[in-house]
């Protein structure tokens, strides 16, 4: 090796040291060796070379991906471009290219040699590099092992990675072909057939971009595919595993089984792209699925169930290899087959010819499987042994770990959408079978009780009813379930279906008292917390008044047995908590404010040690806004602060010793729900005791989360009782009014962003309105023009309506005040006025609140008719310039993805497209009067108020998504709603999304807005006010229409 080659070698063995000083000055010296021409070639001559350690080999090859990824192109580059010159690039194309396809067994080196092929190819191929693919397709068909594995790699990342759709498209037959022949040829290894199917898979991702534009040619090339790749794939999926000795079971079925999952998430990906190509072949794939996954009962019994084998494995492909993933894929992909019509065709027939549903063979046969795969796992047995939350999050349905258990459960819930009540009915007759004459394992009954609950609740979200002499055969089951004293798992089962159940069976409400005193009396936690999840579901069935007391007790005795700061991570337990204490509460809020209550005390307890996560954030302010506002009245209210107050305010003094900022944030959030509800005037004690500590937290933090609600409260303050806020002194002397100020300045700064000070235009409008001219003397002007200062540079659209709003509210009562103010001032070289009118009349059609709305109208009416020359010359945009090319046209998300691909598209046979293609000039505005331009604001707000822009908006969309429909192109026969499976993989899943924004319309109709500016202008031209005859002939044909509309009614 060269003395470079040595030297990197060195270096790169020193970063991966436990030792922070050397292995960060060797990380140093890395960086400083990339400036030399040597570098990057000297990188992949060490990946190249057998003699360094595996580890070196690979890390060199990951420092060449990341120096290639920021320097083989200067465009795109943020930091300094090191040029790479062309001898030197023709060098490590062809070298690590070589290396992926050599001899060599080693996997390691060939996969982070693959990535740096892909990066290259990303920007050379095809146009610099015309040679890769076809040197990498000639090596498949008779390479060794090692050089179809480094061939196949390269495709995967071409695939996924590197390839555009034109590319694909002109190269797509060579390598579907190329990798069929390994899928098929069973002398190959079935890792690498696995590998094989896994980039066909990636095709389909590339198709289903262009899909939508190109249906009938798309279409047409993956059903000549599919022609050849379905009967390999029902093949596969046939094939049953090899036989294996005790505890061989990796080892011999690691091949198989990596190729028959690659093989099911295939066909998952062919059904979500083109539905309507599976949908013949359906009945076929349902069939052998269900057979595969009957014999693979027994060896998962005894992996998963009967020992603690390892599950969730992959090798250094991302090939899944054990059989969990194996089970988990055919359940899922069973569910999707069995909503196909032509499998319900035929399962339909089959329960006609019997007397019921749970007479039906396949029916019982069904539950029988989905029970065995929804038994709970050695594993689950012991992680929920060590932390209940993994057994809640199954239980809210919010857990990640999707296992055989939950896509068995999803069966259940399809099945029940499609036969309805003899869903349950069939699992009925299945699990009688369990718990008859002493049963079966404990395993099989908790599941069977898992099931019932799974669908039960999807039956009652949708107002779906069982028969009470279901319910009450339930019951039995449930009270055979919650006695089971020797198997807390099954009790634990029993009691959360009974919190289910008690909501569709007010039977079931016997079991409330035993659930209450379980949860602080009972020796397993798993049955604590299924008895406080199992109460929030007889509360919502509804509970006895005098039970309130009881819960929130047994929930304090459950949480002072406990070690707090273990709930800290504990994040399903303390959501479990809050919605049954929240439930608890709202039987009676009153209980809140009770002397002897510990309600609130145990919620902000809770909140506190759950400070840090976003769903227990989220029900603590909804549980505390539901009580605020239920108890406004002066004496509740009183009562409430005094209660609450200490707790809230104390939050802040431990937060700032522990530099907590979550728990300021619910801080702040809680005590802005306090104040906005608060009576009028507040209580005498309440700007006493909170504004000290929140000027504080106001006057340093730069949070927004911390900010945002610290200003409304004060905002609140101000609106409910301004005297107590003007009257109060801080330590310093210093009025409450000059707190305000000082305040409001701090945010109004340029240390602070946009987004964080957004509420300051509301507490600037409330201190302007509360306190006036008198008591702000000098200070007001200086206020305003710190305000419309800011305006100048503001960008974030809430931050700017705040601040347009303090002049809009000063102008309902003194529109010719504010001209004048702003008329008379400078910001940076401009007029105020043409600063904040130009800046108000740009933002006000994106102004969100009824009232925000309301007032900026009755604000620029106000200003209209002051018929002010200032006004009437003060320049603003005006409408936009439409292009010839778009006039008149409705963009639909097609048409705007078509212009990307007709570029694109030019000379592909298999395509053909219009060759009128050009690029949008930059958004340009006609200049106006700012006359005019109020006019025309407040047209549009007509159209809003009056709910004509909405229903025009939905109108449009509709005929957007009928221009995009192809007319040859049907529904796709499947019994899933659309959308029901994301695949998240997808191009078209995530332009959907995305696209979700284009028809959201964010003003309804506003009946007192409509009718102010009816009002307004037929006032204007009976009258002629400003001149508005002259104005309106400067307006639109289509603004002219909707006022001509106006009069006539």
């Amino acid at each position: 090796m060269a003395n470079m080659d040595e030297a990197l070698v060195q270096l790169l063995a020193n970063t991966q040291l436990s030792a922070e000083e050397p292995r960060k000055q060797a990380e140093a010296e890395l960086v400083h060796a990339r400036v030399n021409p040597e570098f990057p070639l000297a990188l992949v001559r060490i990946g190249s070379h057998s003699a360094p350690s595996v580890e070196i080999r690979q890390s060199s090859l990951s420092y060449l991906r990341r120096f290639i990824e920021e320097n083989w192109s200067p465009e795109g580059t943020d930091g300094v471009h090191i040029p790479i010159p062309e001898q030197n690039k023709d060098y490590l194309r062809h070298a690590v290219l070589a290396l992926v396809l050599n001899d060599e067994n080693e996997r390691k080196v060939k996969v982070a040699a693959s990535y740096v092929v892909s990066k290259i190819a990303m920007v050379d191929f095809p146009s610099q590099w015309p040679e890769l693919l076809p040197t990498v397709l000639a090596a498949m068909p008779s390479g060794s092992d090692a050089q179809l594995h480094g061939a196949l790699r390269i495709l995967q990342d071409l695939v996924e990675e590197s390839l555009s759709d034109e590319q694909f498209f002109s190269v797509a037959r060579d390598i579907i072909k190329a990798c069929y022949d390994v899928a098929i040829n069973e002398s190959r290894k079935e890792t690498h057939r696995a590998l094989a199917v896994l980039v066909f898979r990636g095709c389909f991702d590339l198709m289903d971009i262009v899909k939508d534009d190109h249906k009938k040619e798309v279409k047409s090339f993956a059903e000549e595919v599919l022609s050849g790749w379905l009967p390999f794939l029902e093949q596969v999926i046939k094939l049953p595993l090899p036989p294996v000795a005790d505890g061989a079971h990796n080892a011999v079925w690691y091949g198989p089984i990596a190729l028959k999952v690659q093989v099911v998430k295939t066909l998952i990906k062919i059904k979500t792209v083109f539905p309507t190509l599976l949908l013949p072949q359906s009945p076929a794939f349902f069939a052998a699925t269900w057979e595969e996954l009957v014999r693979l009962q027994g060896p998962y019994d005894e992996l998963f169930i009967e020992a603690d084998a390892q599950g969730r494995l992959e090798d250094i492909d991302g090939l899944p290899y054990t059989l969990d993933f194996l089970v988990l894929d055919e359940i899922d992909f069973l569910n999707q087959c069995i909503r196909a019509p032509p499998v319900q065709k035929q399962l339909e027939a089959e329960i006609n010819a019997h007397a019921a549903a749970h007479n039906t063979p396949w029916v019982l046969d069904l539950m029988k499987l989905i029970v065995s795969y929804s038994r709970i796992t050695q594993e689950e047995e012991g992680l929920w042994d060590i932390d209940v939350s993994l057994y809640l999050s199954e239980e809210t349905s919010v857990t990640s770990n999707y296992t055989a258990r939950t896509a068995s459960g999803d069966v259940l819930i399809k099945m029940g959408e499609w036969l309805n009540q003899r869903a349950i009915e069939g699992l009925f007759a299945y699990t009688k079978t369990l718990f008859a004459n002493g049963g079966a394992d404990w395993r099989s009954q908790e599941s069977a009780l898992y099931l019932f609950n799974a669908i039960m609740s999807d039956f009652q979200e949708c107002n779906k009813q069982i028969p009470d002499e279901m319910a009450n055969a339930y019951l039995e089951l449930v009270n055979y379930a919650v006695n089971r004293l020797d198997e807390p798992i099954l009790r634990a089962r029993g009691y959360l279906v009974a919190g289910t159940l008690s909501q569709s069976y007010q039977p079931v409400i016997g079991l409330l008292d035993p659930a209450i005193k379980a949860m602080t009396e009972e020796d397993s936690e798993l049955v604590q917390v299924s008895c406080v999840k199992a109460v929030e579901g007889f509360i919502k069935a509804g509970v006895p008044a005098d039970r309130q007391v009881p819960i929130i007790m047994a929930i304090q005795g459950f949480l002072e047995a406990k070690d707090l700061t273990e709930l800290e991570d504990a994040d399903d337990l303390l959501v479990t908590l809050l919605d049954t204490l929240r439930g608890a509460i709202t039987m009676d809020i009153r209980i809140a404010i009770q002397p002897e209550s510990k309600a609130l005390d145990l919620l902000f307890l809770i909140a506190k040690h759950g400070a840090t996560n976003f769903q227990v954030n989220g029900i603590v302010t909804e549980a505390f806004e539901e009580i605020v506002e239920a108890l406004t009245d002066q004496n509740s209210y009183t009562a409430l602060c005094t209660k609450v107050l200490p707790s809230i305010m104390g939050a802040f003094d431990v937060a700032h010793v522990t530099n907590d900022d979550p728990l300021i944030e619910m801080a702040a959030e809680l005590l802005s729900l306090l104040v906005e509800y608060g009576s009028e005037p507040l209580p005498p004690f309440f700007v006493a005791s909170t504004l000290p500590k929140l000027n504080t937290v106001l006057m340093s933090s730069t949070e927004g989360s911390i900010l945002r609600p610290g200003a409304q409260a004060v905002k609140y303050m101000l609106m409910h009782d301004h005297q107590q806020v003007f009257a109060w002194q801080d330590a310093d002397g210093r009025s409450g009014l000059e707190v305000c100020l000082l305040i409001i300045d701090r945010l109004l700064g340029p240390l602070v962003q946009d987004n964080a000070a957004s509420e300051v235009g509301g507490l600037a409008a409330e201190l302007v309105e509360k306190a006036g001219q008198e008591r702000l003397g000098p200070f007001l002007p200086q206020l305003l023009q710190a305000v419309a200062a800011r305006l100048d540079t503001a960008q974030a659209a809430p931050f700017i309506q705040s601040l347009i709003l303090v002049f809009a509210r000063l102008s309902l009562s003194g529109a010719q005040d504010v001209v004048n103010f702003l008329s008379d001032i400078q910001i940076n070289g401009q007029s105020g006025l043409q600063v904040v009118i130009s800046k108000w009349l740009e933002n006000s059609i994106n102004f969100a609140g009824y009232d925000e709305i309301r007032q900026n109208v009755i604000a620029l009416s106000k200003l209209y008719s002051l018929n002010d020359p200032r006004l009437t010359q003060t320049q603003v945009k005006g409408d936009l310039v439409v292009s010839n090319a778009n006039a008149g046209r409705i963009m639909t998300r097609s048409r705007a993805k078509q212009s990307e691909f007709n570029d694109q598209f030019q000379g592909y046979h298999h395509v053909e497209v219009s060759n009128s293609h050009s690029s949008q000039d930059p958004d340009t505005y006609t200049i106006i009067p700012a006359s005019l331009k109020i006019l025309k604001v407040l047209v549009e707000e007509l159209l809003s108020a009056s709910g004509v822009k909405a229903a025009s908006s939905m109108a449009a969309a509709a005929a957007a998504g009928f221009a995009d429909e192809d007319e040859d192109i049907t529904d796709d026969g499947w019994e899933d709603e659309p959308g029901e499976i994301l695949d998240l993989s997808l191009g078209s899943t995530k332009a959907d999304l995305m696209g979700w924004l284009d028809n959201v319309v964010s003003r309804q109709r506003d009946d007192e807005t409509q009718a102010y500016l009816t009002d307004f202008f037929m006032r204007a031209a009976r009258e002629n006010i400003a001149g508005f005859q002259e104005w309106f002939e400067m307006l639109t044909e289509d603004e002219k229409t909707k006022l001509h509309e106006l009069a006539g009614q």
